[in-house]
């Protein structure tokens, strides 16, 4: 009876550590792929002139995004976006190029740039709803929350179980809760 207070707990530290390890080895396994890509897609050869097509440009950029080189991917993108043009690329190619680079501008806070480019994204294809998504996460930051509201609204009109827009447009609906009671308070 009294040794199994210790067995429980050594069990409990192997459980535990062997959890650990897993999760270690999952993001090193991770961190292992993104650099093998980037080599392998010419990310740090600035020399041998790297990628020549959009869709490279664009896969290098999504490892950089990954990676948070943020100004890097912001080039490659819209070095994608210029050859796009000349390739003919699909118009859902071209929504997803300029969402990316809307989400590098965002992550920059460049708000007013990336809200260009998630309309752009839109333009090529208006039923994006990680585009109309990410829009309306900019204009929440540029403080357009009756714009952002209307815009999380047609997402869930798109897809009724994004979790994304449901938690934005719950935190929207609090805040102008509060804000009208302190007006009320006010007067």
């Amino acid at each position: 009876m009294t040794d199994l207070l210790p067995q429980a707990y050594l069990l409990g530290l192997i459980a535990l550590l062997g959890v650990a390890a897993i999760v270690v080895g999952r993001q090193i396994l991770r961190v292992r792929r993104d650099e093998l890509a980037l080599a392998r897609l010419g990310g740090n050869d600035k020399a041998a002139g790297g990628p020549r097509d959009a869709s490279t440009l664009y896969e290098l950029a999504s490892v950089q995004l990954r990676k948070r080189l943020y100004t890097e991917a912001q080039g490659n993108l819209k070095q994608a976006l210029k050859l796009a043009d000349a390739e003919k690329v699909p118009a859902e190619a071209r929504a997803l190029m300029e969402n990316a680079l809307g989400f590098t501008l965002a992550a920059q806070n460049n708000y007013s740039a990336a809200v260009r480019h998630y309309r752009a994204a839109l333009r090529a294809k208006a039923d994006y709803p990680v585009a109309l998504n990410n829009l309306a996460f900019a204009l929440e930051k540029q403080s357009k929350a009756d714009e952002a509201r209307s815009l999380y609204e047609k997402v869930l009109e798109l897809e009724a179980t994004n979790k994304t827009a449901r938690k934005r447009l719950a935190i929207l609906e609090r805040r102008s809760g509060r804000e009208e009671g302190e007006k009320g308070k006010a007067s």
